[in-house]
């Protein structure tokens, strides 16, 4: 049985109280799962999949338990899940899914419809490695490969900000300006299932924060009927599809706008990415998701012994914040940009790439390199990143890199 806030909260050993707000041990999933409680979505359809599946599984037992108001759809695959959601969502109301890896390339068709439908859909997941070989373990190859599918991108480095990344997905893609689904990406089993301390709000104070969801244009009002999902020959397709480019474009100030008001209500603040010790550096990495906590380990202890080293981690993925990222690492004397994933494009990762265009025009432009890392769950320790700032001082020596792309950690 799923256990409920207050016996998580029993289990917090004794972190106790800080002013109304509750601390718990909770893993990323029961986090996430009780941002899903507090949002009370009107319907939420999903189907098992490893290691998303206690996500779900929780949250279906609040459903049980009469502490949400949610119509819950066990549906037979991803795929339905995903159009359940869409349908529940054009019929205005507020839905919510989950999942990972295969579970997200069974939806492939259906999340370029939410996309294109503008649906506010959230949904939590698990970042886990694409068959073949099959794996349940973490890489970011399943939300990289529908990061052009039309989705907000918000990675989580631990357990409270996927908590905090799915309350404010809900304000960031229901925004008037914005309507368009969302991905809260969080890595599988390192923080899905890893156990650690995460301050849950207040109920009330989350629902005054993500508020009522009042859609203007949706299937059930009969006041103003529209089609959705129509066929869209060469008359209209492309202007259409040309639509949907403005809403991204303001994505970047509507995160900026509620991570201020989450901060001004809960105490934590968000951006559009997050750096460490980057001001005065002369070497920086680029990373998203869990391996920002080993980073900034390994660079406090660089820093002890001389070396400048910095980070970055990004935060919203997508849309990519080509212009923020590029002045931050502006001036560096090396670059280095780690992917959990391979692009299989000849030339790194996909974040890569994105840094390597973001940083192509800018004057003063580090050298920038990159590595892969971690695919199929395979551990990074901070003796892998301090080689990466070896190579970097390295790098900075010549003013150039011998190879532009390496694999990090793998066996040759």
């Amino acid at each position: 049985m799923a256990k409920t806030l207050e016996e998580t909260t029993k289990m917090a050993a004794k972190a106790g109280k800080n002013g109304n707000k509750k601390l718990s041990a909770l893993t990323g999933n029961e986090a996430v799962a009780h941002a899903m409680r507090q949002i009370n979505p009107d319907v939420v359809a999903a189907y098992p999949i490893t290691p998303a599946t206690e996500i779900v599984q929780i949250f279906s037992s609040f459903v049980a338990n009469g502490q949400v108001h949610t119509e819950y759809v066990a549906v037979e695959s991803e795929h339905s899940a995903m159009s359940a959601t869409i349908g529940a969502c054009a019929a205005g109301a507020r839905a919510m899914t989950a999942t990972s890896s295969q579970g997200l390339a069974l939806m492939w068709e259906m999340l370029y419809i939410a996309a294109g439908l503008r649906l506010p859909i959230v949904m939590p997941v698990t970042n886990r490695a694409l068959s073949a070989p099959i794996n349940i373990h973490c890489d970011h190859s399943d939300t990289m490969g529908a990061r052009d599918a039309g989705w907000i991108q918000l990675f989580s480095e631990n357990s409270q900000e996927a908590y905090d990344n799915t309350i404010q997905a809900i304000r960031i893609c229901e925004h008037p300006d914005i309507l368009l689904p969302a991905m809260v990406t969080y890595d599988g089993f390192i923080i899905s299932h890893a156990m650690e301390v995460v301050r849950i709000e207040e109920d009330a104070e989350v629902k005054e924060f993500v508020g009522e969801y009042k859609p203007d244009i949706y299937l059930l009002n009969t006041d103003k009927p529209v089609t959705m999902g129509g066929l869209d020959f060469t008359d209209f397709y492309f202007e259409h599809r040309r639509g949907l480019a403005d809403p991204v474009s303001k994505v970047k100030d509507v995160v900026l706008q509620v991570g201020a008001e989450f901060k001004k209500q809960f105490g934590r603040e968000y951006g559009l990415f997050e750096t460490y010790k980057l001001d005065d550096a002369e070497y920086a990495i680029v990373v998203l998701g869990s391996t920002a906590g080993t980073a900034k380990v390994t660079i406090d202890d660089l820093r002890d012994r001389g070396v400048k080293a910095g980070m970055v981690k990004i935060r919203m993925f997508r849309p990519f914040p080509y212009d923020e990222v590029a002045k931050a690492l502006e001036g560096k004397k090396a670059v280095a940009v780690l992917d959990r994933s391979d692009g299989l494009a000849g030339r790194g990762g996909p974040v890569f790439g994105e840094v390597r265009n973001a940083l192509c025009d800018w004057p003063n432009k580090p050298v920038t390199v990159g590595y892969v890392y971690g695919l199929g769950g395979r551990d990074i320790g901070p003796e892998m990143i301090e080689s990466v700032y070896t190579d970097l001082q390295e790098i900075a020596k010549t003013g150039k890199a011998l190879n532009l792309v390496k694999y990090l950690g793998v066996r040759e």
